[in-house]
């Protein structure tokens, strides 16, 4: 349950070990804080939030460490049961994930590429019912939810101005779900995120 709880301070933390020695290789980096939407499947079209820190290997290089909120990871064939079915469920999950970004040159207006990986929850929600039930329902659902493995791509273009940094890109996200009703629910499916996000940060 601890483990559980600490997602993104285990993601902070892993963050502060690793700094000393990239900050010493070359200094700088930036704090990013975005937003976004998932755009898959039929009630995908749900907020992301999250923030974003990067460290400067070389130029063209970073470490990236990344804790946030994906408004929703249901697989398109699961939600097109549960729409079907007026279960009302959904399913959000909170990650912390580490990586690499490469740029492909670097100006005011830089394309880049990244991997991430790390580990996520998943919550499951219901609505539509009597609170009572739906109390009970997230105290049994509580029990079997665990953290899981993840891994990340992601594309965008960092525009700089001054200190001032803006990212507009896309990200995908892969959760291996090992809880039982996580399976279940996603009839086997992997639960995965297609998201367009949009980030306003500070370079240092």
């Amino acid at each position: 349950m601890w483990l559980i709880r600490s997602v993104p301070a285990l993601s902070l933390s892993a963050l502060m070990l690793v700094s000393p020695a990239v900050v010493c290789a070359d200094t700088g980096g930036t704090v990013t804080g975005f937003g976004g939407v998932t755009v898959s499947g039929l009630e995908s079209q749900r907020p992301s939030l999250g923030g974003t820190v990067t460290f400067n290997l070389v130029p063209e290089l970073q470490i990236v460490g990344e804790v946030g909120r994906i408004g929703n990871v249901l697989p398109s064939r699961a939600e097109t049961l549960l729409s079907v079915g007026q279960t009302g469920l959904r399913a959000s999950a909170f990650y912390g994930e580490g990586g690499v970004r490469t740029y492909l040159g670097r100006s005011a207006v830089s394309p880049y590429v990244e991997a991430t990986g790390g580990i996520a929850r998943v919550n499951l929600r219901v609505g539509g019912i009597n609170a009572t039930i739906d109390d009970l329902l997230q105290l049994g659902l509580g029990f079997t939810n665990s953290t899981s493995p993840t891994a990340g791509l992601g594309a965008g273009v960092m525009w700089q101005a001054g200190r001032v940094a803006f990212d507009t890109g896309y990200r995908y996200k892969k959760i291996f779900s090992q809880g039982l009703v996580d399976r279940l629910l996603t009839s086997g499916q992997q639960m995965t995120s297609h998201q367009v996000v949009f980030g306003v940060g500070v370079r240092f």
